[in-house]
């Protein structure tokens, strides 16, 4: 396998890119970077403190400034905060540096899986169905446009959705075809 390859999970909240992304790092023997516990050790706080401190826009400065670096890194794979896509920048990082998986999942899926976590700021509301929905709407086109490959993630164990991402990743010539019947 070679090192020089660099893949991106992207999707809203909920869809398994953390969980998703270790198993796949594993499998390709890529590092595992999380982009939102990148920030959070950089700035050696939480995510909710710094929406709590610095506002939405604080915090999309400060992923934009992480993104940047991570990208230029080599031999990773990254799984990406659900917003990451709202910055012109991360966009052209993202698509230009790599190999981009969206994980699309549908909002039920993401209430389900978000239901009891406190430290989605966003999701801290009495409609978080109406927020996801929203996100959903202005964010999907964007996960679409840097997208290499779209996987939907709903109702899937997480070994299922790695073996697809693999299989497609031979497909598109992303990984070594002669790795195949590795990821049947």
């Amino acid at each position: 396998m070679s090192h020089t390859l660099n893949l991106y999970l992207v999707g809203p909240m909920g869809a398994g890119k953390s969980t998703i992304g270790r198993l796949l790092s594993s499998e390709l023997d890529l590092n595992f970077i999380d982009s939102d516990r990148e920030i959070e050790e950089r700035c050696g706080t939480n995510i909710p403190w710094i929406f709590d401190k610095e506002g939405e826009e604080g915090f999309r400065a400060r992923e934009e400034s992480t993104i940047d670096d991570l990208t230029q890194k080599t031999g990773i794979l990254l799984a990406t905060g659900g917003g990451v896509v709202m910055r012109p920048a991360n966009r052209k990082n993202l698509a230009g540096r790599g190999t981009v998986v969206y994980l699309r999942t549908s909002v039920d899926q993401q209430l389900a899986r978000t239901s009891r976590d406190k430290n989605r700021p966003l999701l801290q509301t009495t409609d978080p169905r109406a927020v996801l929905e929203d996100l959903f709407s202005v964010r999907d086109p964007f996960y679409q446009e840097i997208a290499d490959i779209v996987i939907q993630t709903d109702q899937r164990n997480p070994k299922n959705v790695v073996n697809e991402i693999l299989r497609r990743l031979v497909e598109n010539n992303i990984i070594d075809a002669n790795d195949e019947d590795t990821y049947s």
